[in-house]
């Protein structure tokens, strides 16, 4: 099984696990899980492939997205972001009160 059908096949279990409803498949909850997972991935490969600049660099992008996300949904929906940080083991940064 490639890495590619691997991840076909969890990413349908990440988007029911983390959807408000039937038909959604692009909310920031949703988004942010399926990062996560993608970030696990190439985390794990990074390990054993010290010398992928490419990955790196993909890896990099990836966290920069997904920490964008996470300040909107803490803006946004505060109660949502501290159960799924909760629920993905997300480190949270410290709250700016503005």
């Amino acid at each position: 099984m490639s890495y590619n059908q691997g991840y076909q096949d969890k990413k349908g279990g990440i988007i029911k696990e983390h959807a408000k409803g039937n038909s959604d498949t692009g909310s920031t909850a949703v988004q942010i899980a399926l990062l996560t997972e993608r970030i696990q991935n190439l985390a794990r490969h990074l390990g054993t492939n010290k010398k992928d600049k490419h990955g790196q660099r993909g890896l990099q992008l990836m966290n920069g997205q997904r920490r964008r996300l996470l300040k909107y949904m803490e803006r946004t929906d505060y109660d949502g972001y501290i159960a799924l940080t909760d629920k993905l083991s997300i480190r949270r940064g410290q709250r700016i009160v503005k």
